[in-house]
């Protein structure tokens, strides 16, 4: 199928069911999907914003600046992971009790509007990396537009820039709280740390950015063609100071780039072991 089919086929599903309140975070995707989904229904649609702990000031005040910037109706509700039961001790399936509970909150919000349907920006793309808020969302029957148009990240990015926004190319993000291996505990301070080192080196000129928190140790993951920007002593001195400060005993550079999932390869890695266990067990 063609990007244009696809484009197509997007708002007429949209057109079809009329009205919608969209999950909206102020990414690529969710801030194509508001767009579109308010050229094609006017004030049919609502979009909603979820603020907490995880969700950096930065990304919100950009949320607001755009909604407001092409006249959609934006709500901002509070919906604190971190008082979620079962959330802060992060488990694998953390993103299933974060989704859970905002999809929940969006529900809500479109029956008082009288709105049928909800809708969330994930992309076919999003098929290929381990999400357990995807379960969430189909429990609660939130509907992924871009995911019927079989719309990639790359689709969205290319539609987006043809409609003139200017996420088109904006780095990808997600909540703070992927930042932590799984099984370590999430906490306010620490989100703040991971927040203000991210902060200073998004300052510093570097795009895509995570620094991952592990415990006394900060490990920095940036694009590829980003990682030539520390080789540079000076960088290097300014950067392990900051951190310090921010409270990082130790800081590293992962050699190997920012890559969207990190923490799930050591997912990855145990379910191969296990693999290889039940393959020696039937020899």
């Amino acid at each position: 199928m063609q990007l244009q089919e696809k484009f197509q086929l997007l708002k007429d599903n949209i057109m079809k069911r009329g009205s919608a309140a969209v999950a909206y975070s102020g990414g690529v995707d969710s801030t194509f999907l508001i767009k579109v989904v308010h050229d094609v229904l006017g004030d049919n649609m609502i979009a909603v914003t979820a603020t907490s702990s995880t969700y950096p000031e930065r990304e919100l005040k950009e949320a607001i600046e755009y909604a407001k910037t092409i006249g959609v109706k934006h709500l901002i509700i509070s919906s604190e992971e971190l008082d979620i039961e079962g959330f802060a001790s992060n488990p694998v399936n953390r993103c299933y009790f974060c989704k859970k509970e905002l999809f929940s909150k969006i529900n809500a919000i479109a029956k008082e509007n009288q709105i049928n349907y909800v809708y969330d920006g994930s992309n076919i793309d999003d098929d290929g990396d381990y999400r357990p808020g995807m379960q969430a969302a189909r429990e609660l029957e939130v509907i992924s537009p871009l995911k019927e148009a079989r719309l990639t990240k790359e689709d969205v990015r290319v539609l987006s820039k043809e409609l003139g926004l200017t996420t088109w190319n904006k780095p990808a993000f997600a909540c703070l709280s992927s930042r932590f291996p799984y099984g370590n505990n999430i906490t306010a301070p620490k989100l703040k740390m991971v927040d203000e080192a991210e902060q200073y080196l998004l300052d510093m000129g570097i795009r895509q950015v995570r620094v991952r928190h592990h415990g006394e140790i900060a490990r920095i993951e940036v694009a590829p063609q980003e990682r030539e920007k520390f080789f540079n002593t000076e960088v290097l001195d300014l950067i392990g100071q900051k951190f310090k400060e921010i409270g990082f005993t130790y800081t590293s550079l992962d050699i190997l780039g920012y890559r969207t999932g990190s923490m799930n390869e050591v997912l990855e890695e145990e379910e191969k072991k296990i693999q290889g266990n039940l393959q020696l067990n039937t020899i």
